[in-house]
């Protein structure tokens, strides 16, 4: 079982940045491609980023090109999401997932049916 634990999180202005962390309680990291969504409430979770098993090929939503930045360490089995120039309409709660990968295609991945395994979500605010 794969366990997934979100860190970072918090409340910030709007403007400010922050960095999620996300650490994967795996043996193999490398054969997983990751991925950031966030849910807000009332709305459907939606992919903000998405990465392959190396950190080659990535995806990022339209709203938040440019301003956020996922990379992955994977002799630390960890997933980030730098997020800078944060607004209001991003507060939401943020969720790490894992698609185990069993070849070395640079895929992601960016429907959450796609994902196997979820973190518990980190909340992020950003005041106005």
């Amino acid at each position: 079982q794969v366990q997934l634990v979100e860190s970072g999180g918090g409340l910030v202005q709007a403007g400010g940045s922050l960095r999620l962390s996300c650490v994967a309680s795996v043996r193999s990291f490398s054969n997983y491609a990751m991925g950031w969504f966030r849910q807000a409430p009332g709305k459907e979770r939606e992919c903000v980023s998405a990465m392959d098993w190396s950190g080659g090929s990535t995806y990022y939503a339209d709203s938040v090109k440019g301003r956020f930045t996922i990379s992955r360490d994977n002799a630390k089995n960890t997933v980030y999401l730098q997020m800078n120039s944060l607004k209001p309409e991003e507060t939401a709660v943020y969720y790490c997932a894992a698609k185990f990968h069993s070849t070395w295609a640079s895929v992601y991945f960016t429907r959450s049916g796609q994902y196997d395994y979820w973190g518990q979500g980190t909340q992020v605010t950003v005041s106005s």
